[in-house]
């Protein structure tokens, strides 16, 4: 088991299910990059929302409180940093519907980031936790797009049968729990045979 200096331990021996650890997507994330800064195989970190703090009661100046604040602007995607020498951005996504993704769940100021980040030759994805199946899902921006090209034509949603066709499924593991730098490993690879 790992601790951080919050106390907070990062990693259980709890099954390998993210229904059964009780935790959200994100905490699974989270502990991931933690994982793999630790084995120095990334340096991946969550993006903080710019927020305009408001008001603050000062009861005392340990126990300083915000109680009135603003977002900034729309945050671009939750996650960035760099593998291997590319610069990585992505955002994370849950669903509970059976059949489908639905595009909703990504709004427009994510998607042109992505965009960018993708032009400008960097890895950008969507990682997508499917609750009902439990499973875990690396969408490139590739592919994202052709799908957000489809939605301007009427379907708004990603069906589960062309999310397993068309996205990498990730296994939810012990150390780290969502191995994603695989799932990149392998997008790298079939995009480089592709273009040869």
């Amino acid at each position: 088991m790992i601790k951080y200096p919050t106390k907070k331990a990062l990693y259980t021996s709890e099954k390998t299910s993210a229904k059964n650890r009780g935790m959200t997507f994100e905490v699974l994330i989270d502990e991931t990059n933690a994982f793999y800064r630790l084995m120095n195989k990334a340096i991946i970190y969550k993006k903080p929302t710019p927020i305009q703090i408001v008001r603050v009661d000062y009861p005392r100046r340990e126990s300083a409180k915000i109680t009135e604040a603003y977002y900034k602007t729309p945050s671009t995607t939750d996650y960035n940093g760099i593998y291997k020498g590319l610069y990585i951005d992505f955002d994370v996504k849950e669903s509970k519907s059976e059949t489908s993704f639905p595009l909703k769940n990504i709004h427009t100021h994510q998607i042109d980031h992505l965009k960018n980040v993708h032009e400008h030759g960097g890895v950008a994805f969507i990682l997508i936790y499917l609750k009902a199946h439990d499973e875990i899902y690396f969408l490139s921006y590739k592919a994202l797009e052709k799908f957000l090209k489809r939605s301007e034509k009427g379907r708004k949603s990603i069906a589960y049968d062309e999310l397993k066709e068309n996205a990498i499924k990730i296994p939810l593991s012990y150390r780290p729990s969502v191995p994603y730098l695989n799932a990149i490993d392998q997008y790298l690879q079939k995009d480089k045979s592709q273009t040869l």
